[in-house]
């Protein structure tokens, strides 16, 4: 899936010249935590959120003065701080590093690119760096919701099951496929051998369960741990279960 396909395109937006008071209204009015603050050539200038007015004089919730940052970074850090908690414009409070994606980047790209700067809400631009959508985390959780509510479990044998399970596992790295035996009846998966990371043993569920078709899981693993015995020269055992092949 592409920005394209989950964007929201009916924009709420502001102008930068706007008052703050405008703004909150239009957040509150039309239920949006953040919004595009976009010029009269409709080019996109910055983005203005709720946590743009977390820290404000009005309320006495201004960021309390850090002299020793100002001695850090010059009086240019304690200027910005006042500026935004004082601000009485859209301009003055806004952030302006921008990140934005166009309509054809993946989902995967956008997700990446919100946990690497921390942001909720990421707009998407055409050529001309106008504004034509915005993907927030609310949009992903959307599509999330839509597939998995198509993706319901159809019937399917037991040996088709077992095979698109075991193709799966010889995808992952961390799938320990050549100590792990699996059958299938009825739908139920048989999941026998040993593992040697209990994180892995959740993990196997996640991927067996997600197979279509499948009805539950009967789990035999065991775990493998290291023997504290050194003189008797084994390496190591098996709590329970132990090695097979798919």
């Amino acid at each position: 899936m592409k920005a394209k396909d989950v964007m929201t395109h009916c924009l709420v937006s502001i102008a930068p010249g706007a008052p703050i008071l405008d703004a909150i209204a239009h957040m509150i009015s039309h239920q949006v935590s953040g919004m595009p603050v976009i010029d009269a050539e409709g080019k996109l200038v910055g983005i203005v959120t709720e946590g743009d007015f977390l820290r404000r004089s009005e309320t006495h919730t201004e960021a309390p003065r850090r002299r020793w940052l100002e001695l850090l970074l010059g009086p240019g850090s304690g200027a910005d701080e006042y500026a935004r908690s004082h601000g009485r414009t859209v301009r003055e409070v806004m952030s302006t590093k921008l990140v934005t994606v166009d309509e054809n980047t993946p989902l995967r790209d956008v997700a990446g690119l919100m946990e690497e700067y921390g942001v909720k809400r990421i707009p998407v631009v055409d050529d001309g760096d106008k504004v034509v959508g915005i993907v927030s985390r609310a949009d992903l959780m959307s599509a999330l919701a839509e597939v998995l509510s198509k993706s319901k479990k159809l019937p399917a044998d037991d040996e088709s099951i077992r095979r698109v399970i075991v193709a799966e596992m010889k995808r992952q790295p961390w799938c320990p496929v050549q100590s792990l035996s699996i059958r299938v009846r009825g739908g139920y998966v048989d999941l026998n051998g040993t593992i040697f990371d209990e994180r892995q043993r959740r993990a196997l569920h996640v991927l067996i369960e997600n197979v279509q078709g499948v009805k539950g899981v009967h789990d035999h693993l065991g775990e493998f741990v290291a023997s504290p015995d050194r003189e008797s020269g084994k390496k190591g055992a098996a709590k329970q279960g132990g090695r097979a092949a798919l």
